[in-house]
């Protein structure tokens, strides 16, 4: 977009040579060079604390309401930034690189010596060699990698490995029928999945919930558990770059092109928060609307909706991630009405967007559901949308469908009032979900011919995909599991003995 010309008094410290956060800002003495921004003394909403936990759709109303799509917001005291809540406006600040870049060394507040050293919001803002913080070529160049890499998942194999683990999660459950569907199920079946993708040991998954929690939710060991996942990832790609084997990190380092073995490390990182945190949550999200949504309770019952139809809905109503920083104004400009500094940082508001009236057809209105409709932004847009939604969406589909067939007369324990929020600035997620369950449904065996899951054997590292980057995977080759059925075991029947493997895993995270 053009921007409006500046008014003659201002000035713009940028254009006189002067780095960015040298000159005045918009929230702190004068005004910026477009005389806009807030005036000195402003206060500004936080996002942060119990009310992005408890009431986060109420809060970006009153933001639209006051501001409109472009809101001032505080991510830590002292620390200020834009929140973009209008639909169109986040494609715009998503789709211009030029003008919106990713690359947060434009930050204005750490240049200005206003980021605390042991700022919460560190781990997910400093700049690294990743996807997400670069721009341009570099970007395509990293994001190449990363795709392809992805793209040699085997979906079947995945949903059979999937499946196997969340039943052995279930088999683990005591007799007295009760559960946390979170800390029982959805926090650890992804964890289970991606720590055998990646290639990490398999004792190595509680404290890397552990510390994955710790940087996601801002808490005050924020800057060390984020130090102690980047060592703990940089050890594994050394242990790689040497012996392959049939894994991400291997096929990572195969790619042509050529990550070093720093780049490696951040980029699992990323895939690891992504594929976890971002899973953890959908599931959670998905089965709460599940048991608590009389449109979506039938599902359990064989209703007219379907889970994939909730885990629609989820994306836009209640998506994984909320917000999520964030993209850095390379000079001075305006959006959705709000004048914008070079140096400021604006977070990609995706729930608030998600409920712009912008996004939201006559069609959907009437039916009450989005299910169909897939242009939410949980996702992100542009050319940094996520590279990793497909497999997510089979560890998550899976994980549910898997559930309720094992538990069909699955039901809360607790008023769906009393579900408590983590208080998350960057992720829409429950701290608990207590259900009550009578009996258990054998699982499904898979088919006769092929064994559910054999753990990955090093191999030398494949040549890298052929296919272009993207959501489509290659076909399941002819080696790999079949889909389950839905024969029901015969009473008594042993289990397969790969499932021994998944049995000892699901008892090493209860604690047996």
């Amino acid at each position: 977009m053009t921007a409006p010309e500046p008014p003659q008094a201002s000035g713009c410290p940028v254009a006189h040579g002067a780095p960015y956060g040298a000159g005045p800002g918009p929230y702190g003495g004068a005004p910026g060079p477009y005389g806009g921004g807030l005036p000195s003394g402003v206060p500004l909403t936080p996002l942060y604390g119990q009310a992005v936990a408890d009431d986060p759709h109420g809060l970006y109303a009153r933001l639209r309401e006051r501001y409109g799509p472009v809101a001032p917001i505080e991510l830590e005291p002292g620390v200020e930034a834009w929140l973009v809540i209008g639909y169109p406006e986040l494609l715009e600040l998503t789709r211009n690189e030029a003008l919106f870049s990713k690359d947060s060394r434009h930050w204005r507040v750490p240049a200005e010596g206003r980021l605390a050293a042991d700022s919460r919001l560190k781990p997910m803002t400093a700049w690294r060699p990743t996807l997400l913080n670069l721009d341009g070529a570099e970007h395509q160049r990293l994001r190449a990698a990363v795709s392809d890499t992805l793209a040699q998942i085997d979906h079947r194999q995945l949903r059979g490995t999937t499946e196997a683990a969340a039943n052995s999660l279930i088999d683990s459950w005591g007799p007295d029928g009760t559960a946390d569907l979170i800390g029982q199920y959805a926090r650890a079946l992804p964890l289970l999945v991606s720590t055998q993708l990646i290639g990490l040991p398999i004792g190595s998954g509680p404290r890397i919930i552990e510390l994955i929690s710790h940087f996601v939710d801002s808490s005050p060991e924020s800057v060390r558990a984020a130090g102690e996942f980047q060592t703990t990832l940089a050890e594994l790609v050394r242990q790689r770059r040497t012996g392959p084997s049939a894994d991400l990190t291997s096929w990572l380092l195969a790619h042509p092109a050529g990550l070093t073995d720093e780049e490696a490390a951040h980029h699992l990182v990323v895939m690891m928060i992504a594929g976890n945190e971002t899973c953890i949550n959908w599931i959670g999200n998905t089965l709460r609307l599940l048991l608590t949504d009389r449109r979506f309770r039938a599902t359990l019952t064989g209703g007219r909706l379907t889970v994939s139809d909730a885990l629609e809905e989820v994306l836009w109503r209640d998506p994984p991630t909320q917000n999520f920083p964030g993209r850095w104004a390379t000079g001075d400009t305006v959006l959705g009405g709000q004048y914008i500094n070079a140096g400021d940082m604006l977070v990609l508001g995706l729930a608030a967007a998600n409920a712009d009236p912008a996004a939201q057809g006559a069609a959907a209105a009437a039916h009450g559901s989005l299910g169909g409709n897939r242009a939410h932004l949980a996702w992100g847009a542009g050319r940094h949308v996520c590279p990793a939604q497909h497999p997510a969406r089979i560890i998550v589909e899976t994980a549910i469908e898997t559930l309720l067939h094992r538990l069909p007369d699955l039901q809360l324990a607790v008023p769906a009032g009393e579900l408590a929020w983590r208080p998350s600035p960057w992720s829409r997620a429950l701290l608990a979900l207590p259900v009550l369950y009578s009996a258990f449904t054998p699982p499904r065996p898979p088919a006769p011919e092929r064994p559910a899951w054999t753990p990955p054997t090093p191999t030398s590292a494949p040549a890298p995909s052929p296919y272009p980057p993207g959501p489509h995977a290659p076909s399941p080759s002819g080696s790999t599991p079949s889909d389950a059925t839905s024969t029901t075991r015969t009473p008594g029947s042993g289990q397969p003995a790969p499932r021994s493997w998944w049995n000892s895993l699901a008892g090493w995270w209860s604690g047996r």
